[in-house]
């Protein structure tokens, strides 16, 4: 099998790569327990015909409303949305801790460069560059933009027998976090690339001019390459998919690029 080219080699990350791995991971784990526990308390309150009607959920106007809520008839509707209004405020506690924990990895000495690089991508901070870097861990052992697609599941699947050929959805194969991270990525290339902006002008600042070059080109490309689609037809959702693929070869061409410097560095 070796000699006929059937074997896959398998990279694993190390003590250090995989333990910084578990803390995005972590970090994932307490926004979605965040997520969940405020949509019980909203279900919870709805059901007893609580129903917040003066803006978004969550601001601090909702806030101070769910702490003017008033259950004198039924002493234990105010017990169970004391627990509930409780693991809410003990989830946003760690989630802050968490974030603090993940942007103090961020500033360390291993992965403070790579992360700077990332962040000069339009739509891409500090959060979405270290779990991808994280998950990823060695963009080396990719030979081309086209297998990075492929093993995050983003390329499209077929079904093709003899001279009939069928392209199906994308394969959802690979690691699913970097996949979510990328297409909710995608979805800022709708808006028009503005590549001066302040939030961008301050990521990008210091950084290397051939890294901002290879983002300013992905950021024009992407735009339009979302429109494209949208106007022959394209649901939105599969034209961000198509650019979230093609954000994956720019990312696979800025951490080649990267190797490569280094390398000329070494010699």
């Amino acid at each position: 099998m070796f000699k006929a080219g059937l074997l896959t080699e398998v990279y694993a990350p190390d003590q250090k790569q995989e333990a910084a791995r578990e803390l995005t991971r972590c970090r994932q784990t307490a926004q979605e327990n965040l997520k969940r526990i405020r949509h019980q308390l909203l279900k919870f309150l709805t059901r007893h015909g609580y129903v917040y009607a003066d803006g978004k959920h969550w601001t601090q106007r909702h806030l101070r409303w769910l702490c003017s809520l008033e259950f004198d008839e039924q002493p234990l509707l105010r017990d169970v949305f004391d627990n509930y209004f409780t693991q809410m405020q003990h989830c946003i506690q760690r989630l802050a801790s968490l974030d603090k924990e993940v942007e103090k990895l961020a500033e360390s000495e291993t992965y403070k460069e790579v992360v700077g690089l990332l962040r000069c991508f339009h739509g891409i901070d500090t959060l979405t560059a270290i779990t991808i870097i994280t998950e990823i861990f060695d963009f080396g052992r990719f030979s081309s933009p086209g297998e990075l697609m492929s093993y995050l599941g983003l390329t499209c699947s077929e079904s093709s027998t003899g001279e009939k050929e069928h392209k199906g959805s994308i394969t959802k194969a690979g690691n699913k976090r970097v996949r979510r991270l990328l297409i909710e990525t995608a979805w800022h290339y709708r808006h028009p690339y503005i590549s001066r902006s302040k939030a961008l002008r301050q990521r990008r600042k210091d950084q290397p001019q051939w890294v901002i070059d290879i983002a300013d080109r992905a950021g024009q490309r992407l735009r339009k390459r979302y429109w494209y689609l949208v106007n022959r037809g394209k649901m939105p959702c599969k034209a961000t998919v198509a650019v979230a693929r093609e954000l994956a070869g720019f990312i696979w061409s800025v951490f080649k690029e990267y190797q490569a410097r280094n390398q000329e560095k070494a010699a």
